[in-house]
């Protein structure tokens, strides 16, 4: 009996290769944790291509070169070589069972290979040094932006899918102009961001297409300090009026007025800050580049060395660990915020 046959007998959708795939790796075996992990990035990967209408059977080695590329601008090098090998599997095998006509990604490995450090050594940038840089920021927008992304940890795909309704501040003066916190999550939590994990490149979110996804499996509740809320006030004192009924909580003021800021156009302005600070040169790699994958390294880094409690960071980074969640979440608004709070370094 042939593969296709046998899915027809089992009630397997054949033509989503990728759920075929996932099931496979159940017969095999794999822990629900591995396959989750694959699904997620093969769904990445599968949404990455449905904006030329592509199917991941008909991808080809410039297709997959094109989606490596578009990761190393939101990952460090060893997540792109970790997210690079699920893909690389998935083709293996489906060409394997004889499901698709050949692998992709053999070449791209290879080189992939000879080039990425799957464990970088990054540039040490002190707290002072950091605060030097964030006043050479004086742009609301970018400040605001880049301090959001050093006091948080967020991803720059998951702070550019943040609406207003996604921030809580007690602040009169920008909550008569704006409905902030308008989310469930947020009743009674003033000076608080809310990262939804249940927010997808290519999919709808609060009635707009989103161009960049939320990498984490679970809700986030993150304290907004002092610092952050003075920034965050400032930018929305100034903020455009965006097209979009989603209000982005970031929204361009450059060529793309009043639209919602993109992954790209955030690296781009980091850039050319890091450039002026001698932190960024063309050509370099993750270990002397700071980019805004950089601040989350800074904040993990400095949080944890500040609090000694690798639970807190993990929480707030939104890495999938049951047991962190547990102890956090139910108490969010004494330990996560106190120990936060408590310990978060100053930039300003």
């Amino acid at each position: 009996m042939s593969e296709r046959a046998a899915d027809a007998g089992r009630g397997h959708d054949a033509e989503d290769s990728i759920e075929y795939f996932l099931e496979d790796m159940a017969y095999h075996g794999k822990s629900e944790r591995t396959r989750e992990a694959y699904g997620r990035v093969l769904r990445e990967f599968e949404a990455f291509l449905s904006e030329t209408g592509t199917e991941p059977a008909a991808a080809d080695r410039r297709d997959c070169l094109a989606w490596v590329h578009e990761l190393r601008g939101d990952h460090a090098d060893s997540t792109v070589a970790t997210y690079a090998s699920y893909l690389n599997r998935f083709y293996s095998y489906m060409t394997q069972v004889g499901e698709f006509d050949g692998n992709p990604m053999t070449l791209v490995t290879q080189e992939m290979d000879e080039a990425i450090d799957t464990d970088p050594t990054r540039r040490e940038v002190s707290i002072a040094q950091m605060r030097s840089f964030v006043a050479g920021i004086t742009h609301p927008l970018e400040r605001a932006v880049v301090l959001t992304l050093l006091k948080t940890g967020l991803r720059v795909g998951e702070l550019c899918n943040l609406d207003v309704r996604d921030l809580a501040l007690d602040a009169p003066a920008v909550e008569a102009a704006y409905d902030l916190g308008t989310r469930a999550q947020l009743d009674g939590r003033p000076d608080t961001l809310f990262v939804d994990p249940d927010v997808s490149r290519g999919e709808v979110a609060n009635g707009e297409e989103r161009t960049a996804s939320n990498k984490r499996k679970r809700a986030t509740l993150v304290p907004v300090d002092a610092e952050l809320k003075a920034a965050l006030v400032r930018w929305l004192a100034i903020r455009p009026d965006t097209p979009s009924p989603a209000e982005p909580l970031f929204a361009s003021t450059r060529d793309a007025w009043g639209k919602r800021l993109t992954p790209e156009m955030v690296r781009s302005f980091v850039r050319e800050h890091a450039e002026r600070a001698g932190w960024y040169r063309s050509g370099a790699d993750a270990a002397e580049n700071v980019t805004p994958h950089y601040f989350r390294h800074f904040f993990t880094t400095h949080l944890r060395d500040r609090t000694g409690d690798r639970g807190v960071v993990k929480y707030l980074r939104g890495d999938v660990a049951d047991d962190i969640i547990d102890t956090y979440t139910h108490n969010w608004g004494d330990r996560v915020r106190e120990v936060y709070l408590a310990n978060v370094y100053s930039l300003t």
